[in-house]
């Protein structure tokens, strides 16, 4: 049973990366992501290799390992690779299926074409990285080191 088109648009809305989107932009996303159900024991992506997918869970779980070590278990609503759809860079960590999963996966090249539609998207997801590395520079760099970065940034 394939998921509905407000369901794919919500699970997407939930993804930091897509926060600032409008429904259209949302639209366009979702209607480039592949919905996919995976066996038990499938593995969604391997630590070291490089990243060509974004991946959300619908149903079901996945354990996330590092090293061999268990980091997470990601549920429905839970999501990995979005920065791969950005610089497709080797992945941090391994993901494999525990059950029966449904996942939404948006490739991409898929990602390109919505950019390269409607490039507002794109800037968006700007916005939002630079927020959130706002954020952690204002968590964790000291206020000093923080002056001396903006003098030359």
């Amino acid at each position: 049973m394939r998921i509905t088109k407000k369901h794919r648009v919500d699970l997407l809305r939930s993804v930091w990366l897509f926060e600032q989107c409008s429904q259209r932009e949302l639209d366009l996303l979702q209607s480039a992501a592949t919905d996919l159900e995976v066996p038990a024991g499938k593995l969604l992506t391997t630590q070291g290799e490089y990243g060509r997918e974004f991946v959300v869970i619908v149903e079901g779980k996945a354990v996330v390992t590092r090293d061999g070590t268990e980091i997470a278990v990601l549920g429905p609503g839970s999501f990995f690779g979005e920065m791969s759809l950005l610089d497709g860079q080797p992945r941090t960590a391994t993901v494999t299926t525990t059950e029966r999963t449904r996942v939404l996966v948006l490739t991409t090249p898929a990602f390109n074409g919505v950019v390269a539609t409607m490039p507002s998207v794109d800037r968006k997801m700007l916005i939002v990285l630079a927020g959130r590395l706002r954020d952690i520079e204002t968590k964790y760099v000291p206020a000093d080191e923080r002056q001396t970065r903006s003098d030359i940034g």
